[in-house]
């Protein structure tokens, strides 16, 4: 009898490990397989949660199948302490596992809102957009010029959040002092730089920041940045280049930056600078004119006068020979690629064309007709 009782026993136990190890197995497959979310969410923890208060979420989302499973296999993955408040990306189909990976990885927030401090050539603005995760877009919800009028309420609200996310972009062609004055309104950065960095140094990008950093930091990373850059593009660079130095190399595409917002011209555009250099003709780019008015200071705001063509500063390459003495502006990678890798071409000339981009010539008399045309268009649109 005793013996029958054990044989059972031993049945029932073998049974129940098997079924055990099969539960264990479903789970792990559970937890590893692909999730049922159709699109992507933006989940947001709060400080002080748990992964109980977490799970449920998912489950409400729709991100997870079985709350249990994940939270045994977080536990399981010794994770289950390791939650980050933020605003984290779940991409669609994303396993438990992979979700889990998501909010216990740390860093800044994935989704969510950020506020962008935007450093243009003509002004300053303050954006405020929130990622839509089923477009993997950012939606603006509002906007304002720093110093003028009054500041958004969304602007406030979003800037008491611990999760929300900064950012600095810098756009190409914008002068060391405009980028010095666009830091000087960034709010979340501390400290001051005593001293404007050379003009060029710095690289027109995307800067993600954190509530606390300093600018001279923020100064910092442009300058490397913008050295790899050079120095990469000089290494690059063709053969038999009027350019005697990367530093010279920064001036040209500080001048083409300048002249040309059309992407597709750039390659154009250096390429007669670089004939007219070749052939020891002057550049004569009207950017430099402004330039040596403003010294980088602002925008000039008016058309150039005869007298100041005419004038006599470091930069005017109307009366100067070859390159002005430094930069004009901060040019991006484009530019600086554009200038040490030009297209081959005759072209000497070129002149707004009324469409943003410019008409490009070979000889005088076809520069003359194009200057002929485009006054027409300027004169056209006077009367409009």
């Amino acid at each position: 009898m005793w013996r029958h009782i054990a044989s059972n026993f031993l049945t029932f136990l073998v049974v129940l490990v098997f079924l055990v190890g099969g539960v264990i197995l479903w789970g792990q497959s559970e937890y590893t397989a692909q999730g049922p979310l159709d699109e992507p969410i933006c989940l947001r923890v709060e400080r002080g949660s748990n992964m109980r208060a977490v799970s449920r979420e998912l489950e409400q989302e729709g991100a997870i199948s079985n709350g249990t499973i994940f939270r045994v296999g977080v536990d399981y993955a010794n994770k289950n302490s390791l939650l980050k408040a933020g605003s984290w990306l779940i991409p669609e189909s994303a396993s438990m596992s992979e979700i889990s990976d998501i909010i216990t990885r740390g860093g800044a927030s994935t989704c969510g809102t950020e506020v962008v401090y935007r450093i243009g050539v003509t002004d300053a603005e303050i954006e405020v957009r929130e990622l839509d995760p089923a477009t993997n877009r950012y939606v603006e919800k509002a906007a304002f010029v720093p110093g003028e009028g009054d500041v958004p309420e969304a602007f406030e609200t979003v800037r008491e959040k611990a999760d929300t996310r900064y950012r600095i972009a810098v756009a190409e062609g914008v002068t060391s002092w405009q980028v010095m004055q666009g830091l000087a309104a960034v709010d979340v950065l501390e400290g001051e730089v005593n001293e404007i960095p050379p003009e060029g140094s710095l690289a027109p990008d995307s800067y993600e920041v954190r509530d606390g950093d300093t600018r001279a930091s923020v100064v910092e990373r442009m300058r490397q940045a913008q050295d790899v850059i050079l120095a990469q593009a000089w290494e690059e660079r063709q053969e038999g280049l009027p350019l005697d130095s990367p530093f010279e190399a920064l001036i040209l595409a500080s001048i083409i930056e300048k002249e040309t917002g059309v992407a597709e011209e750039r390659g154009q555009v250096a390429s007669v600078f670089v004939n007219r250099l070749n052939r020891g003709m002057r550049l004569q780019t009207d950017p430099t004119v402004i330039y040596g008015i403003t010294e980088g200071q602002g925008v000039l705001g008016r058309g150039l006068r005869r007298s100041e063509l005419r004038a006599e500063t470091p930069w005017n390459t109307y009366v100067i020979d070859g390159l002005p003495p430094t930069p004009i502006a901060n040019p991006g990678r484009a530019s600086i690629e554009a200038a040490v890798n030009p297209l081959s071409n005759d072209y000497i000339f070129f002149v707004a064309d009324g469409t943003g981009g410019h008409a490009f010539a070979i000889t005088l008399d076809e520069h003359n007709r194009n200057v002929a045309r485009w006054r027409e268009i300027e004169a056209q649109r006077a009367t409009d």
